[in-house]
């Protein structure tokens, strides 16, 4: 199903690379996963500081011995939901929006959905790219919040795995950012193989 509203499936004359993103690099693996700790270890100290601001509430359940083995193992679980459910996020967008074939993997410093072999306009992708940060911080929000008042430990359980989710789209927030706020051109072109990203706007503009 093409689309030219949506993508290009050839680089068009007059076209010139001006980024790369490059996850599998080591350099930019370790600078954005010390990104991502740093936003957990973030959200982590924010979170404890709003459930002592609301007065420590009160558990409404009990939850000892092996109830909470039973919840760690349900947030290894979740945890592995999510990574699989945030790279899905993205290749419904493309796919919803291109229609083409979509690539997935894992690298040692992400997980990744791709659409490799077609040109995507900056609209497209942004938002491919911001979609799951915006509907799993919509979903996890109120879950962490709700959590707060069902048990502490479930509540830091639940912190965690929103911390993962923040920490886990800055490679996604800092893409869209640069489309968003430094490659305005609605012109613009994204090549995204999944983990890497290039961006190509015309000579002309």
């Amino acid at each position: 199903m093409e689309n030219k509203r949506t993508f290009e499936r050839e680089l068009p004359e007059g076209y010139r690379e001006v980024f790369h993103f490059n996850a599998k690099s080591i350099k930019v693996g370790i600078i954005f996963n010390l990104i991502a700790l740093a936003v957990l270890i973030a959200v982590m100290a924010v979170g404890r500081w709003i459930y002592i601001a609301a007065g420590e509430p009160a558990p409404r359940i009990s939850l000892e011995g092996i109830l909470r083995s039973v919840a760690m193992l349900g947030f290894i679980a979740a945890m592995v939901l999510y990574i699989v459910l945030h790279e899905l996020v993205h290749g419904f967008c493309y796919k919803r929006m291109t229609g083409e074939r979509l690539t997935f993997g894992i690298s040692w410093s992400c997980a990744f959905c791709g659409v490799p072999n077609i040109y995507t306009y900056r609209k497209t992708s942004i938002i491919a790219a911001s979609a799951p940060l915006i509907l799993f911080t919509v979903l996890l929000v109120p879950m962490c919040a709700a959590l707060m008042y069902v048990h502490p430990y479930l509540y830091m359980l639940g912190l965690f795995l929103f911390g993962l989710h923040l920490g886990g789209c800055s490679g996604d927030f800092y893409f869209v950012w640069i489309l968003l706020f430094k490659y305005k051109n609605p012109d613009a072109l994204m090549r995204d193989t999944g983990p890497e990203q290039f961006i190509f706007l015309p000579d002309s503009k």
